[in-house]
């Protein structure tokens, strides 16, 4: 088996979905408004945090954290946990707003609203982990070209948003030049280019008559472990590849039953769900493992 690959977590709590806030069919319009109005218990994201940390140094991996800023607030020291730790601190958004329509992919802000936003992010989780932060994945993996080129402008070296399968398309490109390896993105968009540098990370698939996405997150809990382990090693032929889950995958805690579009989002999680989680990390251990700032093509 060739490649490399490298073990990323996103960093949110379940009030931070599209269902629930700051998306165009959501019940608040932003994470400012929900803890406006909330009155109930909102922190079912720390308890799987601390566990997700304990496996992962089970396991001697340093993973890359994508982290939604917003946290830094409202779970005092457990940012700062994570960098201690020694994993690196990227940036999932100020507050993981969609930044396109899901529907349309027209932007939903102007350039200049997403870079100022994506800048206080940055410099706020900067503070926190005392190291430069130059990782982004979008918030719901929704991302455009346009995005990318604000990104290298205020300071990013890469991105990791992209997934490409035939299932569904996040993005504002037909991703036809794009697989499930790094590549440079063109400017203004998101198929692959020349040289420059800002990094693409896609996502991994499994690819048979279809190309289904296989590099973590819901797709491991409602699809299981086989056809997302599966998918990993078959990406790893094609080169350098992306795991993710969330904390919140392996919460045995019930959350609040509100948000729209969504009611079975949360129904597969748990122990059940740390259990894939494992089966995957001891299946590839042999595999050398890249903290994504790691990336040889980074400079």
């Amino acid at each position: 088996m060739e490649g490399t690959f490298s073990v990323t977590v996103d960093i949110e709590d379940w009030y931070h979905i599209p269902s629930v806030c700051s998306s165009p069919y959501a019940v608040y319009r932003s994470v400012n408004e929900f803890f406006d109005k909330w009155k109930g218990q909102y922190d079912f994201l720390t308890e799987p945090t601390k566990r997700t940390l304990n496996m992962l140094e089970e396991f001697n991996i340093t993973a890359t954290f994508f982290v939604v800023a917003d946290t830094i607030e409202h779970y005092p020291g457990l940012i700062e946990s994570i960098a201690e730790k020694g994993h690196e601190i990227a940036c999932h958004g100020l507050h993981h707003a969609c930044k396109i329509d899901p529907e349309t992919k027209k932007p939903l802000m102007s350039a200049e609203e997403f870079e100022q936003k994506t800048l206080l992010a940055k410099r706020n989780l900067e503070k926190i982990s005392g190291e430069k932060v130059i990782g982004y994945r979008a918030p719901n993996a929704l991302v455009g070209g346009w995005m990318l080129d604000s990104l290298e402008r205020i300071g990013f070296k890469y991105d990791s948003s992209v997934s490409v399968n035939s299932l569904y398309n996040k993005t504002d490109s037909s991703l036809k030049t794009v697989s499930s390896y790094p590549y440079y993105p063109v400017e203004r968009g998101l198929e692959a280019g020349d040289e420059r540098n800002f990094i693409e990370f896609p996502w991994a698939y499994y690819q048979n008559l279809l190309k289904i996405p296989a590099s973590g997150g819901p797709v491991l809990r409602f699809l299981g472990a086989p056809l997302v382990l599966n998918g990993l090693i078959q990406s790893l032929k094609r080169g350098h590849t992306i795991f993710y889950f969330h904390p919140l995958d392996i919460s045995c805690a019930k959350f609040p039953s509100i948000g729209n579009n969504r009611p079975f989002y949360w129904c597969v999680k748990g122990k059940l769900v740390e259990r894939r989680i494992r089966h995957i990390l001891k299946s590839l251990r042999s595999i050398k493992k890249l903290c994504l700032r790691d990336y040889p093509g980074i400079s």
